[in-house]
């Protein structure tokens, strides 16, 4: 768990897309850790800061981060209200589930705005308040969409590619100033957003866990304890620009169909 610095500062995280799925359930996760928090989205996070008050003081910030000066205030609010930010979830993004024939370069510059535009935008902003402490732990949200191709998401996977790189070179750049930067790569997660994006494009739940050799969805809280544990300055010290798949053996298990599924228990 956290302690406070010598100013009985808080320590402070700051996660994009909170007010549903994995980004709520991340914020909950670290508040029960002692964390403050500074919650985004483009709506009110109202659900997630009813769960987290119990445990930590948290402020909303709302809004479209792939917009500068947004993201700019947003990180001036954070200063403002604490001084410091040890920890950035960049959570927050959109699917596009579409043959590559038919994205439009207006889809495609949307998906990137927002996956990786913004994630990188976010970085600058509260990487230099970490850099200017010493210390801080970046954990973007990517996708096993950014380890290998998915069929029809051409700009979804390269968005979550780039994410990657994106991680990679600053960890490269910042760990040896006191600054990581790691990736959660989440195969499908029960969230709002497989809802409606299994509505759009047809498949099926047994599409998904046919495929994992765990057999299931991950849930969002599995996603929540790979962040905390990236996160976490103490469990995690030496760990800088890793892509860490959450993702059940997805991207382990090169089994044809009928072998993967003989080896269910």
């Amino acid at each position: 768990m956290p302690t406070e610095n010598e100013t009985n500062t808080p320590r402070v995280a700051v996660v994009t897309g909170a007010a549903q799925g994995i980004g709520r359930a991340v914020a909950l996760a670290l508040a029960q850790r002692g964390f403050a928090l500074a919650l985004s989205d483009l709506r009110s996070p109202v659900e997630t800061l009813a769960d987290v008050r119990p445990f930590a003081e948290a402020i909303e910030h709302v809004g479209d981060i792939s917009n500068e000066n947004l993201v700019v205030n947003f990180g001036e609010a954070v200063k403002s209200k604490w001084g410091r930010v040890d920890v950035l979830v960049n959570n927050a993004g959109i699917s596009s589930i579409s043959p590559a024939e038919r994205v439009s370069g207006t889809q495609f510059r949307r998906v990137l705005e927002v996956n990786l535009l913004a994630p990188f935008i976010l970085c600058r902003v509260f990487g230099l308040l970490m850099l200017a402490q010493g210390a801080g732990s970046i954990v973007n949200i990517a996708s096993i969409a950014g380890l290998m191709g998915i069929s029809d998401r051409v700009a979804y996977n390269a968005s979550k590619h780039g994410v990657i790189g994106l991680t990679r070179t600053l960890a490269a750049e910042w760990g040896g100033r006191g600054v990581r930067c790691n990736a959660v790569c989440p195969a499908w997660v029960k969230t709002p957003m497989d809802v409606a994006d299994q509505a759009s494009s047809g498949y099926t739940d047994e599409d998904i866990t046919d495929r994992v050799p765990m057999g299931r969805f991950a849930s969002p809280q599995d996603i929540a304890a790979a962040v905390v544990f990236l996160a976490d300055s103490e469990q995690s010290s030496f760990i800088n620009g890793q892509s860490i798949a959450v993702d059940g053996g997805w991207t382990v298990d090169g089994s044809w169909q009928s072998l993967r599924l003989k080896r269910r228990s």
